[in-house]
């Protein structure tokens, strides 16, 4: 009788992690499937590449979470973590894409993982250089710079087409805010955190019934595929790229640092240098994958951290269970395509939910900053300030060598070299733990 109670007990258990890690996998997807949308649609990728892309999105997304999962010597932050495709990298890609081409994006995003993990341990000691006056700059510039292209978007994506800012995608564009504000106002606990998620499917519902989804893309696309090496493109390598996406990738491990504090501190665990550079070559593996099999680069997702805590599971048991689930996603191609069904106007919808809550998010973070002292006033102001700018005219540059101005007509990346250039040279910074 007590084996049969056991056994009853471990189904118990199995079934609930089941459940949890199903959790996890909804409350990434929508963030996990965006990025690969805009970087294709924006470099008009046909419908079968989109749907590798996403496949091999996902399960690449599996893959780089099992390296975080498991620790070994040099790897894995052995946390309750799951990774996904880091939206910063948004607007770099697909300025390298449409400049130098699409394998280039592809180089760049290897150089970019090998540079992770070389530099994992040096940046695990260098805290001290991304104060929140340096980090919420960063993050109210990745949010507010990218709200144009969720505008974009809402139109219809083609500023060309007849069809762009029609009443049809204004309207479903719309529906689609209004059910995720529902959602999040009036839902509670997991719905309220896969808001958005529930914003995408029921807009696309909506936009079904005014006969605006076609499912031709799903019925086109494969039962199963394997992800391959170098399938959309081989990578080429071009220097101006690579720095780029090295810059990008230093903003996506300050976030990473703050998703491992915040679930060291929901775990009770208290991390070391080491057990932050162990992430952050995990990270930086990740990301040399996502090169090789033609994906983008990631970074440790945050929204999972809610779901922890809304659950009050903190073991790794459920992520293993949400790592299985996302490896069978990324074997269909036909589940893949489905999100490629997905209208302009619905993304764009939530685009301008999710990248205003991220502006927002930096906003919350500056927020600790005694903005009486000029010093902080100055790094916020003109770091901020310069994006915005050059989010608006990027042509300012246009007479600078092709390599500076790459990297410089990037909000990301000027933000990040501005703040935290301002943050060494200013004086006033108290003196750095190493």
């Amino acid at each position: 009788m007590e084996s049969h109670t056991q056994t009853s007990t471990e189904r118990f258990s199995k079934l609930r992690n089941l459940i949890l890690g199903l959790q996890h996998v909804l409350a990434m997807y929508s963030g996990g499937i965006l990025v690969p949308l805009l970087i294709g649609a924006a470099l008009q990728f046909n419908a079968q590449q989109m749907a590798y892309l996403i496949s091999a999105d996902i399960f690449m997304t599996a893959v780089g979470t099992l390296f975080q999962l498991k620790g070994t010597r040099y790897t894995g932050i052995a946390m309750p973590v799951v990774i996904g495709s880091a939206v910063q990298t948004v607007s770099p890609l697909i300025n390298i894409g449409s400049t130098l081409g699409i394998g280039a994006m592809y180089g760049a995003t290897i150089a970019a993982g090998v540079f992770v993990f070389l530099i994992a341990g040096l940046f695990s000691r260098l805290r001290a250089f991304f104060p929140p006056v340096v980090t919420g700059s960063l993050i109210t510039v990745i949010g507010f710079t990218l709200i144009p292209v969720g505008f974009q978007n809402w139109g219809g994506g083609d500023l060309e087409a007849k069809s762009f800012g029609s009443l049809t995608n204004l309207s479903i564009g719309l529906v689609t805010v209004l059910i995720i504000l529902l959602f999040n106002l009036f839902a509670k606990g997991f719905a309220k955190s896969i808001a958005i998620l529930l914003g995408i499917v029921l807009g696309t519902v909506f936009a079904g019934l005014l006969g605006q989804v076609s499912l031709q893309p799903v019925a086109e696309a494969s039962w199963f595929h394997m992800p391959t090496p170098f399938f959309l493109a081989t990578p080429t390598f071009h220097w101006s790229a690579m720095v780029t996406m090295m810059i990008v990738a230093l903003t996506s491990m300050m976030e990473s640092t703050g998703v491992y504090f915040a679930l060291a501190d929901l775990t009770g665990r208290k991390l070391t240098n080491e057990d932050m550079a162990k992430g952050y070559r995990a990270e930086g593996l990740a990301v040399i994958l996502s090169g090789i099999f033609n994906t983008f680069p990631y970074s440790t997702f945050s929204q999972n951290v809610g779901v922890v805590r809304l659950s009050g599971v903190k073991t790794k048991r459920p992520i293993y269970y949400a790592v299985l689930i996302l490896l069978l996603i990324g074997l269909l191609p036909k589940f893949g395509a489905l999100a490629t069904i997905i209208p302009s106007a619905v993304l764009g919808g939530a685009m301008i939910v999710l990248f205003g809550t991220i502006g927002v998010q930096g906003i919350t973070i500056l927020k600790q900053v005694d903005f009486d002292s000029e010093r902080n006033l100055m790094i916020a102001g003109v770091s901020i300030g310069a994006a915005i700018g050059v989010t608006v005219y990027p042509q300012i540059f246009q007479h600078l060598p092709e390599l500076v101005k790459l990297v410089i007509q990037n909000s990301v990346v000027i933000t990040s070299i501005l703040a935290v250039l301002l943050n060494i040279v200013l004086p006033g910074r108290e003196k750095e733990v190493m």
